[in-house]
């Protein structure tokens, strides 16, 4: 977005007075610095007459000293044998060479300094140093906090004279979020319409979803279609290590805000500072507790008929505190999920205007093959799926590229250089190939897109693509049983074959362990445990505007043992089953895997084919 961004100035809002006090103390600080050193570094020394001078050198106790023009300095020994620093004004004394050669003096003469060299090397050169590092602590602080004096300014980024250029259009996905937010924007074009019948709009405006579904996208795209002014800032920018600076960054949002209406204030990561002051002692922060505060009280303090509408994103919403999210504040709560498979194929048509497409490329089965990404997500594939084309130096974006571009989100980079032993990789296949065959013949699992044994990320050494043809969103007990009996047919087909088992499945059991723990504890799906709901042991507390919901700690022990007996039960009769059906299908797993040996990748029609044949 190619928007002219305009920061608040902050650099001439220091007050003139306190800086030439300030500047004036430094000067007489750094004076008294300077006498300080001249008089503590210079040798002590002893002023003397030049006829005590001549006496010493005729009692051989002048050591040795330096002859200029007007002085004579040097050292010599007094009556306890101690050597001194002395000085004596020098006389025209033609005698004086011979007299300390003939004594053995080590002497020597110098230029004695000007008045020019004495300024330079005992004023200026001091006084420039100082200044340099005023100057230097000033430039940091200013780059840090914006400004010496300016740090309880607020740092958000206005968009002024242009206004953000996303509309509605640009934004995809999220149909029944902009239908919410429809309505702000309405407001903020005619309010007149509203306020005649009484009416008002909401206050506040939050933006609830995973990382990545466009709330900040859909706060500007807000902007845009409004025409009004937008102020951003992120909730971590009213945080500092002075107390105090945040309570006051909010008050400056808000003036300058009020300043600009109609317009939009618009905090991104509201949890930064919006936690819930009741989270316990040991987690408190005095400057954190402050700034929420103040912007509690000034949400309750403008009136809405202003035309300042305050929106925030976040996407821990459990751990705001309530105060802030009770009617008159931010009234109205608007959930960006996820988008289903309409909504995925829509973002992809956003994201896909600028690419230039084969005709080979459905974005439709592309939005299949990406179920539960979110818009960002997309958009990297889009992006991905561009740049490999763009390496192979191809005319245009096939379809190729987009799944090669899906495999390294979900999957990771593919490992090439990875060097894979015989029996490992075929250990692999066989593992894969277990996966593919319960999914194919399970009902409740989702059809198989693609099975590789090609190295990708950290540790996957293969994988499986699962494709659902719809969206669910209601689970049966036996879509359940069905996904944990494909996830463990790996392990299973690497016993029926090797009759060993290896650690390849740890991911498997993992995900299985956990849906088969949500289908005992959280769903009722278990006959002895029941219908009551038990929270897992370790869950933490969360927040909602009704309170705390706090951990569960009336389990008994007995009770616990019966939830790991029936999990433990649960997943031993599934593998047993799942072990049963691929013994019964041991010909095709045999078929399956050597042919996933040979090709590496398998997609669904050759699965097909084996499966029928």
């Amino acid at each position: 977005m190619n928007n002219k961004i305009q920061k608040k100035d902050q650099n001439n809002n220091g007050p003139l007075n306190n800086f030439s006090k300030i500047s004036i103390v430094y000067i007489i600080l750094a004076i008294f610095m300077i006498y300080m050193y001249q008089h503590y570094t210079a040798d002590k020394k002893t002023i003397i007459t030049y006829s005590q001078f001549k006496n010493l050198l005729n009692e051989d106790k002048i050591k040795k000293c330096t002859i200029s023009e007007k002085y004579i300095k040097g050292k010599y020994t007094d009556k306890n044998n101690a050597e001194k620093n002395f000085l004596t004004i020098a006389v025209n004394d033609p005698s004086l060479i011979k007299e300390l050669q003939k004594h053995k003096v080590d002497f020597s003469g110098t230029i004695t300094s000007t008045w020019l060299t004495n300024l330079i090397f005992g004023w200026i050169l001091p006084f420039g140093f100082l200044f340099f590092l005023w100057w230097l602590m000033s430039k940091k602080m200013k780059g840090a906090s914006g400004g010496l004096f300016g740090f309880g300014k607020s740092r958000f980024k206005v968009y002024l004279n242009e206004k953000p250029g996303v509309k509605f259009s640009d934004v995809a996905g999220v149909e029944e979020a902009k239908q919410e937010i429809e309505e702000i924007v309405e407001y903020l074009k005619d309010p007149n319409k509203y306020q005649r019948l009484g009416g008002r709009a909401p206050k506040g405006v939050l933006l609830v979803g995973a990382p990545g579904t466009g709330k900040t996208l859909l706060a500007k795209a807000t902007a845009g279609e409004a025409e009004v002014p937008f102020l951003s800032i992120s909730g971590s920018e009213f945080v500092e290590m002075f107390v105090g600076v945040g309570a006051s960054r909010v008050r400056d949002l808000f003036k300058e805000a009020k300043k600009l209406s109609p317009c939009i204030v618009f905090i991104d990561e509201i949890d930064a500072i919006g936690k819930s002051r009741a989270m316990g002692s040991m987690a408190s922060n005095d400057e954190r507790e402050q700034t929420l505060n103040q912007l509690l009280a000034e949400m309750d303090g403008f009136d809405s008929s202003v035309g300042v509408i305050i929106m925030a994103a976040t996407n821990r919403p459990e751990v705001l505190d309530p105060a802030l999210l009770r009617p008159g504040r931010f009234d109205r709560q608007i959930i960006v999920d996820k988008p289903d498979l309409e909504g995925r194929e829509k973002i992809l048509k956003v994201h896909a205007k600028k690419i230039k497409l084969s005709e080979d490329v459905d974005l439709k089965v592309i939005a299949q093959m990406t179920p539960g990404l979110a818009g960002a997500d997309l958009a990297n594939i889009v992006n991905e799926a561009a740049l490999l084309a763009a390496r192979e130096n191809n005319s245009s974006v096939r379809m190729e590229h987009f799944e090669e571009a899906i495999e390294r989100q979900i999957a990771g980079l593919k490992k090439k250089n990875r060097v894979i032993k015989k029996d490992e990789k075929k250990r692999v296949a066989y593992h894969e190939s277990g996966h593919a065959i319960i999914a194919y013949l399970l009902p409740g699992a989702d059809p198989v897109h693609k099975i590789s044994i090609v190295p990708r990320g950290l540790s996957a050494l293969g994988y499986t693509q699962q494709l659902p043809t719809d969206e669910k969103y209601l689970i049966t007990k036996e879509d359940m049983l069905d996904k944990v009996s494909v996830l463990l047919g790996g392990r299973a087909a690497e016993e029926v074959i090797f009759g060993t088992i290896s650690t390849g499945a740890q991911n498997d059991l993992s995900r299985a362990t956990d849906i088969v723990k949500a289908l005992v504890t959280q769903f009722g799906m278990d006959e002895k445990i029941g219908l009551v709901v038990y929270d897992q042991p370790g869950s933490q507390q969360f927040l909602t505007s009704q309170g705390i919901i706090k951990q569960r700690d009336d389990i008994s022990e007995k009770t616990k043992e019966t939830i790991d007996s029936e999990v433990s039960n649960i997943m031993a009769e599934l593998y047993k089953t799942t072990k049963k059906v691929l013994i019964d299908k041991k010909d095709k797993l045999e078929r399956l895997s050597a042919e996933l040996l040979e090709k590496e990748i398998i997609n669904e029609q050759e699965l097909k084919s084996i499966m029928e044949d």
